[in-house]
């Protein structure tokens, strides 16, 4: 899978980057997860902290165009992104981070 950068617009409000990109791939469309751990890898990011928008495959066709937003910590991405989309990116909200590391505690 390839990842190619379309273009790169800064939003210092929201902290975070608006990213269109490219992705060849050889077989069916690649998942969510698998797009995200990718381009968190070219950019140099952590996958917590990079959102997939959208995905757009033309039929028959072995090229996706997506939409991604690109935060500066995975915690400007928990309190700007609507709550389905943390869930689609497997992005965990504060409030289960907490509960997690409490039952964690509560095991140890």
């Amino acid at each position: 899978m390839d990842v190619d950068i379309i273009s790169e617009t800064e939003n210092p409000m929201l902290h975070r980057t608006d990213v269109t990109f490219e992705l060849t791939h050889d077989e069916a469309t690649p998942s969510r997860l698998q797009v995200r751990d990718s381009l968190a890898a070219k950019l140099n990011k952590e996958a917590g902290e990079v959102v997939i928008r959208k995905l757009d495959t033309k039929f028959g066709m072995r090229k996706t165009v997506g939409q991604a937003k690109v935060y500066e910590t995975a915690d400007f991405a928990r309190d700007v992104e609507q709550d389905h989309m943390l869930e689609r990116n497997k992005i965990v909200a504060d409030a289960e981070d907490e509960e997690t590391a409490e039952a964690e505690a509560e095991e140890a």
